[in-house]
């Protein structure tokens, strides 16, 4: 099955030829590196031997470790055959590798919280870091899982990805990003497209407001359609976010206003770094409005893509978002690589760390825009 991905390339690199031939194994080996990374951060030496920078382990290795990888392993734009993407398609072992991120995350949840408790000689600085470490793995292969499974018509997976949204606090994303996002996506009616030149801080903040308003319209027009009530039982934003409120209760009862703080903070870090993701990967792209009003149709131009080899990895090919928008029920192990669409210059992590500094974002990326849409620059002023 391995030898289907590879694709012979003379720029890459030895090391990136051999995980492309493994990426099978390479999936699996990835999520379960980082989850032991966070346990290793704990458990590994005297608990109190640089304990506040063991607690900020995992951020500095998905920020730093992951970066440096991607640039010294290169990218991988290898694509499978017709016949290898069916094949792959119907492999239950890549989706046991996303559902399994369910438990994995509620165990390291309850875990971090045990840990956090009991780890005395963690500061103030410490005791943050943790919170971030365990909200980062939430937010980059927890949400990146549920992205991949709230795609899926099959109930166990999308049931999944609910849950792990709710684990997260973000149970919105289920609808919104669904039927909103991958409706208007590149457009200004997106609240998940941002727009050229705007800052991250600029977008962040409106899109936490309007992803949850718009999940919640999104939901209730969907159950007029069936005739059905805001308080019908298939309301399953309903659910999702009763759980979340459930969790946190429950956290409350165990730990007092620590397991609150704790609980709402690693959803915050999570469901923020997947706000931080999602102002990355449309960056400045519109799809034009044609003389009938309506928006051109989605196309792999209307999303940044990445071939950065590691950190696709460890995200399931997000990374390959153009493939994702155009094909949106493609399952993440066929996801392609297409060479016309726009190409970011370094993976999620990296341009995660240059969003939070406008300037140097505008400097790297505004030019790739306008020289994207050189010769129809309207399209960025486009309403």
């Amino acid at each position: 099955m391995s030898e289907q991905f590879s694709t012979y390339n003379p720029k890459k690199t030895k090391a990136s030829l051999f995980i492309t031939q493994n990426k099978r194994q390479c999936f699996a080996v990835t999520q379960i590196l980082i989850a032991a990374i966070i346990l290793a951060a704990y458990y590994v030496g005297d608990n109190t031997q640089y304990a506040d920078l063991r607690a900020w382990f995992v951020v500095l290795f998905i920020f730093t470790v992951i970066p440096v990888a991607d640039h010294l392993i290169g990218e991988d734009d290898s694509n499978l055959d017709e016949e290898s993407i069916e094949n792959l398609k119907n492999d239950k072992y890549y989706r046991f590798i996303t559902i399994s991120v369910l438990p994995i995350y509620a165990c390291l949840l309850v875990w971090g919280m045990v840990a956090f408790t009991q780890w005395e000689a963690l500061s103030l600085i410490g005791q943050i870091g943790w919170i971030v470490s365990i909200g980062v793995y939430g937010g980059s292969i927890g949400i990146t899982a549920a992205h991949e499974l709230v795609h899926k018509t099959e109930k166990l997976e999308n049931i999944s990805g609910g849950l792990l949204l709710s684990l997260v606090s973000y149970a919105g994303f289920k609808i919104e990003h669904v039927y909103g996002h991958h409706v208007n996506v590149s457009t200004p009616a997106d609240t998940s497209s941002s727009r050229y030149d705007q800052s991250l801080y600029s977008f962040v903040p409106q899109a936490y407001v309007k992803n949850f308003t718009n999940a919640w319209g999104l939901q209730v027009k969907r159950l007029a359609r069936q005739n059905l009530g805001f308080f019908s039982f298939k309301n399953e934003l309903i659910w999702y976010n009763a759980l979340s409120v459930a969790i946190l209760l429950g956290f409350i009862a165990w730990q007092g206003w620590i397991g609150a703080l704790y609980f709402l903070g690693t959803s915050f870090v999570a469901f923020t770094l997947l706000e931080i993701i999602n102002y990355i990967e449309h960056y400045g792209l519109h799809r034009q409005k044609m003389e009938n009003g309506r928006y051109e149709r989605v196309t792999p131009e209307h999303s940044w893509n990445s071939n950065h080899l590691i950190s696709n990895l460890y995200l399931f090919q997000l990374q390959r978002h153009s493939d994702h928008h155009a094909n949106a029920i493609r399952r993440y192990q066929t996801l392609r690589s297409y060479d016309y669409s726009p190409q970011l210059p370094a993976g999620y992590a990296t341009m995660a760390l240059l969003a939070l500094v406008p300037p140097l974002w505008r400097k790297v990326m505004n030019p790739r825009v306008e020289a994207y849409y050189q010769g129809r620059m309207d399209v960025l002023t486009d309403g």
